[in-house]
């Protein structure tokens, strides 16, 4: 019996002697080991609070190489700011803090929904429109506002240039409508005012052709504010119903005829409209009545909230000529297209009986 209290009494001794040298341990106090991870010379990270108290701003010792949007997500993306330098090159001022009172970062992840799947047999009827937007209208300002976001300009032109210089789309000559020549960016920013040309002007009367020198526009947001459209109407008997598909969008400047104050309306370029869709989903419009309730110009183009007037129609145009070409009185061309307009209407009425 005195054998097994003596060895229950060292057993005891032992273990209270690790327990003091472990206590001493966390008490003893740790030596900093430099970090080997970090390359020599940065400078440590430290978090001071900003000028209002409310937050966490990075050592200014650190300087960023890109220009990273915080309600992005993914890698940093450069963005242009279209109304400096006549309406190119420069790059917007992204927000550093959240713009909003909410969270708002989904907005560049929204893509377009695909159309209907349509088959060629079941198209019984098709028309070609072609259509002009004037911004002027009271129904069509929002495509000249001018305000900014983190995505530049906010004006439609602006939002146009922008798709071509970041979401690679790409630009057709307008010489035609369809698509046949695309034009490098470089080409695209060489308008500008102040530059001769000599152009070939066609009348749209005799069909004879002059050599004119004039002026190019100033290729700009605030100089063009005519946008032409054209679009493909179509009666699809599968769903029963009257389907409108934009083709293509072409802004129109106005550019002088050499001294003699007179100007004319030159295409600047063709633009296919589905490959615009990503950049217009992306893209709001402005609303002046309710911020809340904005719509993207991928909504507002599919919805048809805008005003535009008929410029010429594939239906009884054997010539293909434009109606200014067939019509002189500007009144009467009005008139023109929105007789188009009812035609339109009552095929689609005519198929039904009530």
């Amino acid at each position: 019996m005195k054998k097994i209290f003596a060895v229950g009494g060292l057993l005891a001794v032992t273990v209270l002697a690790a327990t003091q040298v472990n206590a001493q341990s966390r008490l003893r106090p740790q030596t900093n080991k430099p970090d080997t991870t970090k390359p020599a010379g940065t400078a440590p990270a430290t978090n001071t609070p900003n000028n209002n108290g409310r937050g966490l701003v990075p050592n200014p010792a650190v300087t960023p190489t890109t220009t990273q949007n915080p309600n992005a997500s993914g890698a940093a993306t450069i963005r242009y700011d279209t109304s400096s330098n006549n309406g190119f090159g420069g790059k917007p001022e992204v927000s550093l803090r959240n713009n909003y009172a909410i969270d708002r970062s989904q907005v560049r992840d929204r893509k377009p929904l695909e159309y209907d799947n349509m088959r060629d047999d079941d198209v019984v009827w098709s028309e070609f429109i072609w259509r002009e937007i004037d911004a002027r209208e009271k129904a069509n300002q929002s495509f000249l506002y001018a305000g900014k976001d983190d995505n530049g300009d906010l004006r439609f032109f602006s939002v146009l240039l922008n798709a071509i210089k970041n979401d690679s789309v790409t630009a057709f000559s307008a010489e035609n409508d369809r698509f046949t020549t695309p034009l490098s960016m470089e080409k695209i920013m060489n308008q500008s005012e102040g530059v001769v040309d000599t152009v070939t002007v066609v009348d749209p009367i005799s069909g004879t052709e002059e050599k004119v020198i004039t002026k190019r526009p100033k290729f700009s947001p605030d100089s063009v504010y005519t946008f032409r459209l054209k679009e493909q109407i179509m009666f699809d008997k599968e769903s029963s119903r009257l389907v409108t598909r934009i083709i293509g969008i072409a802004p129109v400047a106005k550019q002088q005829i050499g001294n003699t104050g007179k100007t004319m309306s030159v295409l600047l370029f063709w633009l296919y409209y589905p490959d615009l869709r990503r950049t217009f989903a992306k893209t709001d419009v402005y609303n002046p009545k309710n911020f809340s309730s904005r719509m993207t110009w991928e909504e507002l183009f599919e919805s048809r909230f805008f005003t535009s007037y008929i410029i010429k129609s594939s239906a009884n145009n054997p010539g293909d000529k434009y109606l200014n070409a067939m019509i002189k009185d500007p009144l009467f061309r009005l008139l023109e297209g929105e007789n188009i307009k009812t035609r339109i209407f009552n095929y689609e009425q005519d198929l039904w009986q009530y």
